[in-house]
This record gives structure tokens, sequence and C-alpha cells, in this order.
């Protein structure tokens, strides 16, 4: 699926992985997940889906790269991070102040 802000995920991917950004997105999950979660992105607030999950990504992706999990190993043996430390973090992001804690509850 295409749409405007695939050219913006194209063109980090690129930055990053060059020759190789095509094979990195066929093999996110992830990051196709992204793709057709902003598929509405640019259009008027009333096509949007709901952006809540993309923000409990976001700070858990944030909460792990803060921790250097990226770059040592031990990730197995996080304590995890805290529930009211993530929802206080998205409510802090950009248009984040009205959002639930829907997204990050996992059952």
């Amino acid at each position: 699926m295409k749409h405007p802000f695939t050219d913006k995920i194209d063109s980090i991917l690129e930055k990053y992985f060059s020759d190789n950004a095509e094979q990195v997105y066929k093999n996110s999950e992830l990051l196709q997940y992204l793709n057709h979660k902003t598929k509405s992105a640019n259009k008027g607030s009333k096509s949007r889906g709901s952006f809540g999950n993309l923000y409990a990504i976001y700070v858990l992706v944030e909460d792990y790269i803060e921790k250097d999990f990226h770059k040592q190993e031990g990730y197995s043996d996080y304590e995890g991070a805290k529930f009211s430390y993530l929802f206080k973090r998205q409510r802090e992001l950009h248009f984040g102040s009205r959002l639930q804690n829907h997204a990050l509850i996992i059952e």
C-alpha cells in the first residue's frame, strides 16, 4: 500500500539501510503496521483512524532506546517500563493530551 507517508518511511530506510531498505521493510511487520496506520495521517481529522497505538509504540521504542538496549544485550533481564511513566510520556507528546490508556494495556 503506497500513500504519502510511505515515501517518508522509504526515505528513512534508504538513509540507514541503503541497498537493503526494501528487504528490511519486507521483514518488518512493525514497519508495515506503521505504514498501514499512517495511511490517513495527512487527511482531515474526521478521516483519521485511531493513532493511540502509534503513541504507545513510540513511547515503548523511546524507552528501549533510552535504556540502550539497541547497543547491548540484557533486554531479557529488563523488569519493564512503568505503566504510569509510559502513559504520562505519551500524553506529553504533541496531540497526546487526550489519549487514554487503552493502547498501553496488554491482555
